[in-house]
Formats: C-alpha cells, structure tokens, sequence
C-alpha cells in the first residue's frame, strides 16, 4: 500500500502568503554567491523542486550598507561571498525562487559568517551598527521581492550568545534576557525551553510570524519544536525529517506545521516532488556523511554532495 503523504502538502496561508505544501528549504551556506549565475541556479533549481519555502543562506547585514562592524575573520569560510548586496542584484535571485512557486525569504546574520563575536567584545557603537544594518537589510529584502527574513537566533552565533546567561555578562541593557531573535534552539548554555518559552511569548507580541525552531532531538520529531506550538504562529522543525516517516510524524502528531529538509535537498532538490509523487524509491538519499557539503564549506568551496551521479 502506498504511503499517504498528503499531510506534507497541505497549503498552509501566513499574513497572505500562501505556501503550497509544508516543506521548508533551511539556510544553508553553499558558496555560490547571491547575485552569481550559479548562486541564482542554485536556489532556483530547489524552488522548482517542490518545497513551499525558500530560506536563502546566512547572509551578514554588514554586506546591505546598514552596518560598518567589521571583525577579523576567522578563517572558516574562506570564499566567503563580500558582493555589497542591493535590491536590484538581489531581484534576479528572488525572481528564480518565485518562478520556481516557492516563497523566498533569507537569514540575516549579524556579522559576516564564520567570525567569531561574542557579547563581550562587541562595543555599544558597534551594537548600534548591527541594529542598523538589519534595519537597513530589512529594507533591501522588502524592496528586492523577498517574502520574509530570518534573523539567526539559534546554534550558539551571536545572538544566541547574547540570549545565554552563561555567556552574556553585559551590565548594560544589551545584557540579561536577550534579543528579538527568529530562528531559535530551544535548549542552549544556561537556558532551557521554559526560558526559550518566554523568549518566544515577546517574539511574537512583537510581531514574529513563524517559530523556526532548531533543533529537535532525534528521538521524537518536532518534539522541542511541540511547546512554541502555543503562541498560535506557525512553527518549523528540522532534524532527519527527509525520513518521511518522521516528517509526517512530526506533522500529524501537530508537533509542528512546517519541516525543513536540509542536507536531503542538496543530495536531491526534487525530494518535494518525488514524495508526493510516491517515487520514494527513486530518491538520490543523503547519506549523513558530511563529507562535500560540510566538509567542502570548511575548506571554503561550493559544496557538493557525494551522491550526485
């Protein structure tokens, strides 16, 4: 018996946005540049690939002209993409995302990806300037097309950090509980989900519309996701949800109302398609090995995937 995957490809509408099914590409750092032939490919092709939203890569806002921080590299990613970005040059890019009928959003980083920053170390003017900057990025994503922006708020990066009463000693007002943050993970140092909780309950009475939660444990999809359920936005899980099993799970269990597929999608950008096609058998399967993704975006390369014919 065929499996029954319609649950993934439930419409679900957002401010007058529509998605058409329940399938998120996450941000991940490809190095193939925004405004490049191949960067524009890149997105387009996964958009016409089937998944309802498209969040393009961490993208620092220093690169939108807002912010003047600029802090020694750390040597991580070393192609990293320094093109200043504009509305005009960033239009093609979400141009492709929406031939592909995906809505296109991007991730806001604070500082360029890769640099080490810490609450500490960050001077007021310079604080000042990343809040400039995502004003300023904001701004460019609305005038070039874009749906919606991600701040990073999750994985230990920076705003985390200034999330973490471990590792945010600031006395000033930048210390204590955090800041607005969008993409979150749950669970972090010196922070749990009823603090991640509170957290949330501000996001959203400032007008946050979706939860990107990262990540859940592998143990029960969506499970720390399940909890911002609560607020009454709709919340994105991630975590090995390319086993559909899992991803469908997640959903009618109504732990969360999106899934992301990340790593699965560079192996196979028609994984959308094909599932609801029920040619599950002919899925180019990732294969968890890190070794052309991860591994080439640490010697600072486009990644590729290992399963690639």
């Amino acid at each position: 018996m065929a499996m029954d995957t319609s649950l993934l490809f439930q419409t679900l509408s957002v401010k007058g946005r529509t998605l058409r099914n329940r399938i998120v590409m996450p941000p991940m750092v490809v190095l193939r540049g925004l405004t490049t032939p191949e960067g524009v490919e890149w997105y387009g092709r996964h958009a016409r690939g089937g998944v309802a939203l498209v969040i393009v890569e961490a993208t620092a806002v220093n690169r939108f002209g807002g912010s003047h921080l600029h802090l020694a590299h750390s040597g991580h990613v070393r192609n990293e993409d320094v093109t200043p970005l504009t509305a005009e040059n960033l239009r093609p890019l979400v141009d492709a995302i929406h031939a592909g009928g995906a809505l296109a959003a991007i991730q806001l980083f604070p500082v360029s990806f890769g640099r080490p920053v810490s609450p500490a170390m960050l001077k007021r003017d310079e604080i000042d300037g990343i809040l400039a900057g995502y004003r300023a990025a904001a701004g460019i994503c609305r005038e070039a097309g874009f749906d919606g922006v991600e701040p990073h708020g999750a994985h230990g990066y920076v705003l985390n950090l200034f999330f973490s009463p471990v590792k945010n000693r600031r006395k000033d007002e930048f210390g204590g509980d955090g800041l607005l943050l969008y993409r979150h993970t749950p669970v972090g140092q010196g922070y749990g989900i009823e603090e991640s909780l509170a957290l949330a309950e501000q996001l959203v009475k400032a007008g946050v519309d979706i939860l990107d939660i990262s990540p859940s444990s592998i143990e029960a999809p969506g499970d720390r996701a399940a909890p911002f359920k609560r607020f009454g936005v709709p919340v994105i899980t991630v975590n090995e949800l390319d086993v559909v099993e899992r991803a469908l799970e997640a959903l009618r269990e109504k732990r969360a109302d999106l899934v992301a597929i990340g790593r699965a999608l560079i192996a196979d950008p028609d994984w959308p398609i094909k599932v609801k096609e029920g040619r599950l058998d002919e899925i180019v399967k990732c294969t968890r090995c890190d070794e052309m993704c991860f591994g080439n975006l640490k010697k600072g390369i486009p990644i590729e995937c290992t399963q690639w014919a």
